[in-house]
């Protein structure tokens, strides 16, 4: 059964455009989790450009479902991550420049250094992920670090339209199927909507989708309640009767 978690970055983008104490994150998490949300989860960046540490500390203290935490392999990231209480953790690429995570993370690249965090991070009680895009050898090199999950990159199948999106949408099925079988669990996210997102909830081994972006702006319009009840309406939709 797919589960519905919930990205709060960008209500904290929105917050530190001006330095305010509003719009709060953790405040409309809360109102996510009421609204339905299964899972809350955030992306602690080393330039802090939306979440900060005390919303980390905050969302820990307070929400009654899961916390999710995104993060790099900065050692000063990891260090934080450690000691957050974080149910879950994703690893990520980071860079400077790019507005959002663009791609997935290099783990046959950075398998030493996941051989070292991956473990310490899974010894503190939180399930560990790697965002990968969906790769063969990438998601054998996941399985090579320990980690218990992947998260499939859904980016380029949100960008791609009509024969392309198929094309994407099968790489992604192969890979969800690869990860199964070699003792990986399986998560999905980026660039979900409410157009895309009903393929995706229906790949096989699927157990969670992170989805951020199209929430909190649907949610200006129609506010958290609506926005967050119809994305987990379209999802519900997928999954088998019990």
């Amino acid at each position: 059964m797919v589960r519905l978690h919930v990205n709060v970055d960008h209500v904290a983008t929105l917050r530190q455009a001006r330095r305010e104490a509003f719009p709060d994150p953790v405040a409309w998490a809360l109102r996510a989790e009421a609204a339905g949300a299964e899972g809350i989860t955030c992306h602690l960046r080393v330039d802090r450009r939306h979440v900060q540490d005390e919303d980390v500390r905050r969302l820990r203290a307070v929400i009654a479902t899961r916390l999710n935490l995104e993060l790099s392999l900065a050692p000063e990231i990891v260090a934080l991550a450690l000691e957050s209480g974080a149910d879950a953790f994703c690893l990520v690429p980071e860079g400077r420049q790019e507005v959002t995570t663009e791609g997935g993370l290099d783990a046959r690249g950075e398998l030493g250094r996941l051989r070292e965090v991956v473990p310490a991070l899974a010894a503190r009680g939180g399930e560990v992920s790697l965002f990968l895009d969906p790769e063969t050898d990438q998601i054998d090199a996941a399985a090579e670090a320990g980690a218990l999950f992947v998260e499939l990159h859904t980016g380029r199948y949100a960008a791609s339209r009509d024969e392309a999106r198929a094309l994407e949408l099968e790489r992604l099925c192969a890979a969800a199927e690869h990860a199964r079988a070699i003792g990986l669990r399986i998560n999905a996210g980026h660039g979900l909507d409410y157009e895309n997102v009903q393929p995706i909830a229906r790949l096989p081994h699927v157990e969670e989708l992170n989805i951020g972006f199209a929430i909190v702006a649907e949610a200006l319009t129609v506010g958290v309640d609506r926005a967050v009840g119809r994305m987990l309406e379209l999802v519900q939709s997928t999954r088998s009767p019990e």
